[in-house]
This record gives C-alpha cells, sequence and structure tokens, in this order.
C-alpha cells in the first residue's frame, strides 16, 4: 500500500514538472494559457482560501502596513498606537486633558515664534482668519432645541405615571448606568 502511495507522488510530480515544462515546442499557446491557468488554480493556499491575503486586507496601504511590506510605516503605526496604548491605560491619560494639552502646546509655539521673529530677523507666522458663518450654528441650534424638548416632554409623560412599561425600563436603564 505505501508503495502505491509513492508510485502515485511520484507520478504526481511528474505531471506537475511536465506541465510547468511543456510538453513539446510544437505546442500553440493556447495550450500554454490553459496549463498556467490550470496550474494558477491549483495553488495551494492556506485555510482554503481562494483569495490572497492581501486583497482580503483590501489592498493597497493598509494591507502593506498589515503585513508589514513597508517596515518603517509599520513600525511608525505601531509605535503610535503602542503610544496611546500607554497614555490612555496605563498612566490613564484622558482624551481632553490631551486635546487641551496640544492646544496649548500649539499656542505656546505660535506665540513665541511671533514674538522671536523681532530678534531673528523672519517674516513673523501667517495665522489664517477663521470666522463661523451663522447659518450652520442657527440650524444646529435649532435641530438641538428640538431634541432637547422631546427629551422633556418624554421625561413629563414618565412623571405623570402615564406609561408604566416606560418609566420601570428608564428606572432599570438608570440603576443599571449607576
Amino acid at each position: 500500500m505505501a508503495e502505491h502511495e509513492e508510485k502515485h507522488k511520484e507520478s504526481l510530480m511528474e505531471n506537475i514538472v511536465e506541465k510547468i515544462r511543456g510538453h513539446d515546442s510544437s505546442s500553440d499557446s493556447n495550450d500554454d494559457k490553459s496549463s498556467e491557468s490550470s496550474i494558477k488554480a491549483k495553488v495551494f493556499r492556506l485555510f482554503g482560501r481562494e483569495r490572497p491575503v492581501h486583497h482580503v486586507f483590501g489592498g493597497g496601504k493598509p494591507a502593506d502596513i498589515f503585513l508589514w511590506r513597508n517596515k518603517k510605516v509599520s513600525a511608525g503605526a505601531l509605535g503610535v498606537a503602542t503610544v496611546i496604548w500607554v497614555l490612555f491605560e496605563l498612566l490613564e491619560y484622558h482624551l481632553l486633558t490631551l486635546v487641551c494639552h496640544f492646544l496649548i502646546l500649539a499656542l505656546a509655539i505660535l506665540f513665541l515664534w511671533s514674538n522671536a521673529t523681532t530678534f531673528i530677523n523672519k517674516s513673523p507666522p501667517r495665522i489664517p482668519e477663521v470666522q463661523i458663518p451663522k447659518e450652520p450654528v442657527l440650524e444646529f441650534a435649532q435641530a438641538l432645541r428640538i431634541e432637547i424638548n422631546q427629551a422633556f416632554t418624554a421625561l413629563r409623560d414618565i412623571a405623570s405615571g402615564r406609561d408604566l412599561k416606560k418609566f420601570l425600563s428608564v428606572c432599570c436603564i438608570l440603576v443599571f448606568l449607576y
């Protein structure tokens, strides 16, 4: 039985080598294309995948980063993720505190830069003037007002005792949040 398996393996290897090398020089190009496609179709992929891992990850730069094809960018992404994890988990730093400290640092750098330009004879930084248009702010405020009024109406209905089921569900949610 072992001899039969070994002969089968040898014949399989001979068939593969024969297909790769080609049968003879007189074969036409259609046979070569079909043999190449049959070899590509029989490529062994781990876990029965039909597509390469690069395509599974979406291709492009994100897949290159995940697969470590560009080692500098991948190492940089891993380093940034590690620093963020250390800040937020180990040091218990909060996002709002981080944003405020970053803004204070940026403001201090711009202030020092604009004051130091007189001493080093360089032009001061050009800081653009930013203005928020009135209409989007009013639309946002009106939408927020409508949502707050609906919340007050729901709270009034719950507190007045009209809907026992809603009252009990809100109480359970508040106890769970506490």
